[in-house]
C-alpha cells in the first residue's frame, strides 16, 4: 500500500503533522512518502504510484494551498483515495467532499488515518496482494458523522455528507503516540532558521508537546475541533523526537503547542530535562497572556532552561475588542506581562489581529502607540500590523449577533465568511497597510522602517497631524539583539 502525505505550508516548520502519522503508517507496514511542497516540489512518480493521498491542513493558508494542489494531484492520479486531515479538515468537510475528498479527519488524527488506510487496502484485493497485511483492528462501517463527546472521546450521530467513512471525523481519543519519523522530509537546514543575537543563524527544529487548548477564545480555529480540551504527547516521545532533530543538526527548537502552559507540569518537565541533556540548545514557545500572569513564577524557569522568546496572542489593546474575542486578558494585563518579561530578561513576541469589525481609525493609531511606547516595535513582525480578522466555518464569533448581521454568505473558495467594516475607511487603511508591509518585506526593509510608514499613514487617515509622533523611551534596541524566526508566526 503506497501512501503519500502532503504538507503545503506550516510557517516554515518541518511538519510534525507528516512525521507523526508517517511513523504510525510505517509501523503498520505501509510504504509512505512525505512531500512538503513548501520546501520542495513533489516527485510526480510518487503521486502516480500512491494508493492513498492525504493532505495535512493545520491552518487556513495551508488549506487553500492544498485545494490548489488537489487538481494537479487528481490529474496525475485519478484513482487514489483522497484524505484531508488537520484542524481545517472537519470544519470544511462538506466543501472538501464535494471537491473529491473521501476521508476527513480532525483532532487526534493518527489512529483514524491508519484505520482509513487499512480500510482502503482491505477493499482492494490488488492492494492486499502488493503489501502484507499488518496486524490491526478493522473498523466497523457506519454511515454516521462521529463527533467528540463531553469527555473528549468519540460519539456518533447520524448526519449528511459523511461519505460513509467509519472513522470519526473528529476524534479526541487519547492516543499512544509513536516517535515521529522525519527521515523522508527535507533536511532541517531548508526550513525557517533562528536569527540569534550573536549574529550566527541557528538551524531550527519543531515539535509538539500537546495539541488542542483548554480555552475557548472566540476567534481561534482550535476551538471548533477541540472544544476546550487538549491532549499531551508523552514526555519521552517529545524528548526523543528532539534528540533525533538535534542529531540532524537542530540548534533551536520551536514548540508548536497552541499554549505551552495548558499542561504546565508536563511542559516544565520537558524543558528541564531538555536543558539537562543539551545545555546550549535554545527554544521558543507560545503562551497566553492569561497564563503568563497566572504562572509568572515559572517564567524564570523558562529563561534558565534556554527559552529565547515567548509568542503570545495579544490580539488587541482595546478592552472591548478583547472581551468580544473572549481572550481572558485586558490591556493592563498585557502591559504587566511586558514589564515582567523585561524584569526577567526574556523576549516577548506579541501577535495581533489589527483589523476587526470593531477597530476604528483612532483605535488603530492607539494600537500603534501602545506597541511604540512599550518598546515593542522590533519585537512585532510587520505582518502583524495588517492582519484582518478571519471568520472560518465553525467559528465561535458566529455566536455574536452583531457578527451574524455583518457577514455575508460563507465563501467556500476563501474558506471564510466575508465581512466589511461599517466604516469603509478602516477597510481602506487595512489594504494600504498590507501593501506597505508586502513592499517592505520584498526589499527587506527593517521592522522600524515599515512601522514608521504604517504609523505615518494611520495618522493621516485618522486626521491627526503627522507631528503626533510618539517619543520613544528607552531607545529602541538594535535589531540584532532580539532573537526571531525568519518566518514569523501568524494564525
Amino acid at each position: 500500500m503506497n501512501v503519500l502525505l502532503i504538507s503545503t505550508y506550516e510557517l516554515g516548520r518541518q511538519p510534525f503533522g507528516l512525521a507523526s502519522p508517517a511513523a504510525w503508517l510505517r509501523a503498520a507496514g505501509m510504504r509512505v512518502s512525505c512531500a512538503d511542497v513548501s520546501r520542495a516540489s513533489w516527485d510526480e512518480e510518487s503521486v502516480r504510484e500512491a494508493d492513498f493521498i492525504a493532505f495535512y491542513v493545520p491552518m487556513h493558508t495551508a488549506t487553500r494551498l492544498a485545494l490548489e494542489a488537489l487538481a494537479a494531484v487528481r490529474k496525475l492520479n485519478p484513482r487514489a483515495h483522497i484524505c484531508f486531515y488537520g484542524l481545517y479538515a472537519p470544519v470544511n468537510e462538506a466543501y472538501l467532499r464535494r471537491l473529491g475528498a473521501q476521508t476527513i479527519l480532525g483532532g487526534e488524527f493518527e489512529g483514524g488515518l491508519l484505520s482509513a488506510v487499512e480500510r482502503v487496502r482491505s477493499a482492494s484485493p490488488a492492494l492486499l496482494r502488493r503489501v502484507p497485511s499488518p496486524q490491526g483492528r478493522k473498523p466497523e462501517s457506519k454511515n454516521v458523522c462521529p463527533l467528540p463527546d463531553a469527555e473528549g472521546g468519540e460519539r456518533s450521530e447520524p448526519g449528511e455528507g459523511c461519505g460513509g467513512q467509519p472513522e470519526p471525523v473528529i476524534s479526541l481519543s487519547r492516543l499512544k503516540f509513536l516517535i515521529p519519523d522525519r527521515l523522508s522530509l527535507p533536511p532541517l537546514a531548508r526550513y525557517a532558521r533562528l536569527e540569534h543575537p550573536d549574529g550566527r543563524p541557528r538551524v531550527t527544529g519543531y515539535t509538539e508537546a500537546s495539541r488542542g487548548c483548554k480555552h475557548l477564545c472566540r476567534h481561534c480555529p482550535v476551538v471548533p475541533v477541540y472544544g476546550g480540551r487538549f491532549r499531551v504527547v508523552p514526555r519521552e516521545v517529545v524528548l526523543e523526537d528532539i534528540r533525533r532533530q538535534v542529531a540532524a543538526g537542530a540548534e533551536h527548537i520551536t514548540f508548536g503547542d497552541p499554549d505551552f502552559f495548558n499542561g504546565i507540569g508536563h511542559a516544565l518537565a520537558i524543558v528541564t530535562e531538555l536543558h539537562r541533556e543539551y545545555s546550549s540548545l535554545t527554544y521558543d514557545v507560545t503562551i497566553k497572556v492569561e497564563h503568563l500572569l497566572a504562572h509568572a513564577r515559572h517564567l524564570e524557569t523558562l529563561r534558565k532552561t534556554g527559552c529565547l522568546f515567548v509568542t503570545t496572542a495579544v490580539e488587541a489593546v482595546d478592552d472591548g475588542i478583547l472581551e468580544r474575542l473572549q481572550k481572558g486578558h485586558t490591556r493592563a494585563d498585557f502591559e504587566r506581562v511586558v514589564d515582567l518579561f523585561r524584569q526577567i530578561g526574556l523576549d516577548l513576541a506579541p501577535t495581533f489581529v489589527a483589523f476587526t469589525p470593531w477597530t476604528t481609525l483612532e483605535g488603530y493609531c492607539e494600537l500603534l502607540e501602545a506597541i511604540d511606547l512599550l518598546n515593542l516595535v522590533e519585537r512585532v513582525a510587520p505582518v502583524q500590523l495588517g492582519i484582518r480578522l478571519l471568520i472560518p466555518a465553525g467559528s465561535r464569533l458566529l455566536e455574536l449577533e452583531e457578527v451574524r448581521r455583518l457577514i455575508g454568505p460563507f465563501c467556500e473558495s476563501d474558506l471564510a465568511y466575508p465581512w466589511r467594516h461599517p466604516d469603509p475607511r478602516v477597510d481602506g487603511l487595512a489594504e494600504e497597510v498590507q501593501q506597505i508591509v508586502r513592499e517592505g518585506l520584498k526589499v527587506t526593509q527593517s521592522r522600524q522602517a515599515i512601522f514608521a510608514k504604517v504609523h505615518a499613514l494611520a495618522l493621516r487617515r485618522a486626521g491627526f497631524d503627522d507631528q503626533r509622533a510618539w517619543l520613544r523611551t528607552p531607545p529602541l534596541p538594535a535589531r540584532t539583539t532580539i532573537p526571531y524566526l525568519t518566518e514569523p508566526w501568524y494564525c
